[in-house]
């Protein structure tokens, strides 16, 4: 017995291009899904913005607060001013370091940068902070954009030497360089040279006492090819318990928000 169905010509040619056009789509779902999922990790949840403000300022040393820029973030499209300053130094929160090329929403690191460094780096921040944002990026394209704008020299390394502050008295990221993504609590209030293009070794560093150099760009662009290495400085012993004696206000707000904030121990 034949079981065959003959359909019309014109009907077989009508039944194939459905086939075709069914399996097409299920091809296409396949991968999307992937994305979309890694897409929504891409959302931050917006800290309040009093506090979102003074734990920006809180990078700085107290003289140079009043006149400093303050950038806050919304999550639904990046950096936007919240205070135009005089001094040439701004501050922000860092939601996200490209080179780790991962998206996480309990990172939090205060900087401030001054005019130097306000000009040749925070606009990767800015660039960074806007394609998340966007949600049309996964975190290893925001990597690899990145790494070509560097090496296409439209990002640049500061043009002279000069300073970045980090002496809030909490902090919530990477202890180590992107090869580890394991994520900390500390308290290390520093002082950041920039030098770019160096390792610790350059000026026979001590990474337990300091200075040091953190260079993370010469882990995805190969050792010295990184132009947003620092020297670090660590505030000595009694400043660094100053600091935090000084923010306790803040410190309180910040772990009433969230509960990681909560210093163990007196440091990390």
């Amino acid at each position: 017995m034949d079981n065959s169905i003959n359909l019309p010509k014109k009907s077989r040619k009508f039944f194939f291009l459905l086939i075709v056009l069914l399996i097409t789509s299920q091809c296409l779902l396949l991968p999307i899904e992937g994305v979309s999922q890694q897409l929504s990790d891409t959302k931050l949840e917006k800290i309040p913005v009093s506090l979102e403000r003074d734990y920006a300022l809180s990078a700085l040393p107290q003289h140079l607060r009043k006149g400093a820029t303050v950038y806050l973030l919304d999550p639904a499209k990046g950096y936007y001013l919240d205070k135009k300053g005089t001094n040439g130094f701004i501050c922000f929160i860092s939601r996200m370091e490209w080179e780790w090329g991962e998206f996480r929403n309990d990172y939090t690191m205060p900087i401030s940068f001054d005019s130097a460094g306000a000009k040749a780096i925070f606009p990767v921040y800015q660039a960074v902070a806007a394609m998340r944002a966007s949600g049309k990026f996964t975190a290893t394209q925001i990597k690899n954009i990145v790494i070509g704008r560097i090496r296409k020299g439209i990002y640049k390394a500061p043009a002279r030497p000069g300073i970045s502050y980090m002496l809030e008295p909490v902090m919530r990221g990477y202890p180590g360089d992107p090869t580890n993504n394991k994520i900390m609590t500390m308290s290390m209030p520093h002082y950041m040279f920039y030098a770019p293009y160096m390792n610790t070794s350059d000026i026979g560093g001590d990474t337990d006492n300091g200075p040091f150099v953190s260079n993370p760009d010469n882990t995805v662009l190969g050792d010295k090819k990184g132009p947003y290495g620092y020297i670090i400085m660590p505030a000595g012993g009694a400043e660094a318990a100053k600091i935090v004696k000084d923010n306790s206000d803040l410190l309180k707000r910040l772990v009433a928000y969230k509960s990681y904030y909560k210093i163990k121990g007196g440091g990390m």
